[in-house]
């Protein structure tokens, strides 16, 4: 089916093979992310085998999803995937809704992992991107060579992609297998080599005062609850879906291996982090609390162990693998995040501007507004990044239930019972991973900060305003 724009007969190319579309979904859901969190996140909240059980639950709730997914996208094979199931089942409040917070949780990693460079950058080589003029904002200091590098990757992959789809999709596989490349072989260095050792893997939770058992438990929610977090990106797949030259029967396999995958390289990399100890730390609890107050790449748990474990190869290895993911990271969320743009736009959701194809049938302008977005929301620096990358975690929930919950409604009118199972548990495990980030409940420290409690309201009412603004 070809969807026309602005009165002329330009559209998107189905160019994409299986392995593209895989490309854009995995390296979407393994960016800089899963390199720090590790170290940041897992082992802080969990330890090895609290994170091994959370991440397995997240999976496993992941996948039945994907069922949702995978059926609404043979239903409609359309470009903008959450936004037109939500409209079709549930109208065009839904629909909006739904589009602008997935937006935001798309557009938010785009800055995160262009930024990133800069910390891989200043862990591997110091102060060399530290020149120029420089300002703090929220006790982060934001460099002018900072800046550069970070808009530079934006402006490159702006031009790169604006080429076509096809040239997209080969890059992101290209770039997809360097970055888990890297992986294997850093896992297979890490089996072979005897600094690593099962004993470094102890305690097997992180250690906590008070009930052990509902410590245990505390734990694990912690680290499940960044499900949406962790797996957003699987769910580009229906965002491409117009661009794929295959079958949308095929996409459930595309989407599974995705997820699959991706669990296992945070799994993978996190037991990685723990398995060697550094010196003049007793374990890797120590180590972990530890971490702010280190820098360079003993500040990054991963790359501090791949340093250990196989020296200079393992951290230029590492480091390879580390910038292909955050390439992928932009490349894919900045083609989720304008198709998403251009779907709301042809829809008459947003102005036309947005619809705009180029001679390539790429949605340039909504590209160029992204880039715009993103590069902006570079400048104010990682903190108030984090806070805006917190927020917008709860844009895939959403995503995530808009979708099982039209699963439902079109499963129930069809008697399909076993979809609409699937679609039930789905809607119900969406809902609660959003809960738990909206609401502070004794005894679990998983919801928003107050920071980005603020930016969630203002999100919230610039999106009431631009909407009644439209409809008027």
């Amino acid at each position: 089916m070809l969807f026309f724009t602005l009165g002329n007969e330009r559209h998107l190319n189905r160019e994409l093979t299986p392995l593209n579309v895989w490309s854009l979904a995995f390296g979407c859901v393994i960016g800089w992310s899963a390199y720090v969190m590790p170290g940041a996140v897992f082992l802080k909240n969990a330890g090895p085998l609290g994170t091994l059980i959370a991440m397995e639950a997240a999976t496993f709730v992941m996948l039945i999803i994907s069922y949702n997914y995978s059926y609404m996208i043979k239903k409609f094979p359309r470009t903008g995937g959450e936004f037109i199931y939500a409209q079709m089942a549930f109208g065009e409040h839904h629909g909006f809704l739904c589009a602008w917070f997935l937006s935001l949780s798309y557009l938010s990693v785009i800055p995160l992992n262009a930024t990133a460079l800069n910390l891989i950058m200043r862990a591997v080589f110091g102060e060399a991107f530290k020149f120029g003029f420089h300002y703090t904002v929220a006790g982060y200091d934001v460099y002018f060579g900072e800046m550069l590098l970070a808009l530079s990757a934006l402006g490159i992959f702006f031009l790169i992609t604006s080429r076509g789809v096809l040239i997209t999709g080969k890059i992101q596989t290209f770039m997809v297998m360097i970055l888990l490349g890297g992986i294997l072989f850093l896992i297979a260095g890490a089996i072979l080599s005897p600094a690593s050792k099962s004993i470094n893997l102890h305690p097997m939770f992180h250690p906590v005062s008070g009930n052990f058992t509902k410590g245990i438990l505390a734990q694990i929610i912690a680290v499940f609850v960044t499900g949406p977090q962790s797996f957003v990106g699987f769910d580009t797949v229906p965002q491409v879906i117009e661009e794929a030259k295959f079958s949308p029967d095929r996409v459930k396999v595309v989407m599974d291996t995705s997820i699959l995958c991706g669990s296992f390289v945070y799994i993978a990399l996190t037991l990685f982090a723990c398995s060697v100890v550094p010196e003049n730390y007793s374990s890797w609890v120590e180590y972990i609390n530890d971490l702010p107050n280190l820098s360079g790449i003993n500040g990054i748990a991963t790359l501090n162990a791949a340093y250990i474990i196989m020296g200079k190869t393992g951290l230029f290895i590492i480091v390879a693998s580390v910038v292909a993911a955050m390439l992928t990271g932009i490349v894919g969320f900045y083609t989720a995040t304008n198709r998403l743009l251009y779907s709301m736009s042809r829809d008459g959701m947003i102005p036309s501007w947005f619809a705009y194809l180029n001679k390539n049938g790429v949605p340039t302008h909504a590209g160029l507004f992204c880039v715009v977005i993103a590069g902006a929301t570079s400048l104010l620096g990682r903190a108030v990044l984090g806070w805006v990358f917190d927020m917008a975690s709860i844009g895939g929930s959403i995503g995530f239930a808009y979708t099982s919950m039209s699963s439902c409604k079109y499963a129930w009118s069809e008697k399909r019972w076993d979809i609409l199972i699937f679609g039930v548990l789905g809607s119900i495990l969406s809902w609660i991973m959003a809960i738990l980030l909206l609401i502070p409940i004794p005894g679990l420290s998983v919801s928003l900060g107050r920071e980005s409690y603020i930016l969630l309201i203002i999100w919230t009412g610039l999106g009431l305003a631009f909407y009644l603004r439209g409809r008027s």
